[in-house]
């Protein structure tokens, strides 16, 4: 697994090699018997997943927080290529970080049946908004490598 983290001042760009297929990763990835498996920060769990994935639907993930809290976030689908990207609107509910913004991300396949995912979150109004999701979508993403170990 590698992963490259690129920040700019209003940008999060994660680009990470998992030994799997494309197509298995954008299946994990969008369907939600699968997300609810993984899709949450490490220390997080998943509560609830629910959406409509076509452009113009929307979804709300639910996760709990170690200490008990539950954190919702939401979002509306802007562009789906079938295991190619998913381009989505992201926001916290609560309003617990100073984002409200665009996620895409990518699906490229590799040789061997490896797929490089490259994952884009822009724009950050602050630093302190960029760099507090850093460490949470590479918990996201350790998460996923895990998972997908169990359903190859």
């Amino acid at each position: 697994m590698t992963d490259t983290v690129v920040i700019q001042d209003d940008e999060l760009l994660i680009e990470r090699i998992f030994e799997a297929p494309r197509e298995l990763l954008f299946s994990v990835w969008t369907q939600p018997q699968h997300l609810l498996n993984w899709w949450s920060p490490k220390a997080f769990t998943p509560l609830s997943i629910t959406h409509a994935l076509e452009v113009g639907g929307t979804y709300r993930y639910g996760v709990l927080s170690p200490d008990g809290n539950e954190v919702w976030m939401t979002g509306m689908f802007q562009e789906i290529v079938p295991n190619e990207k998913i381009v989505m609107t992201f926001r916290w509910e609560n309003g617990a970080f100073d984002v409200d913004n665009l996620i895409t991300v990518t699906f490229l396949p590799l040789a061997s049946g490896r797929t490089l995912v490259r994952f884009r979150q822009t724009p950050f109004k602050t630093l302190e908004g960029r760099d507090a999701h850093v460490g949470g979508w590479n918990g996201v993403l350790d998460k996923l490598a895990a998972y997908l170990e169990t359903v190859q």
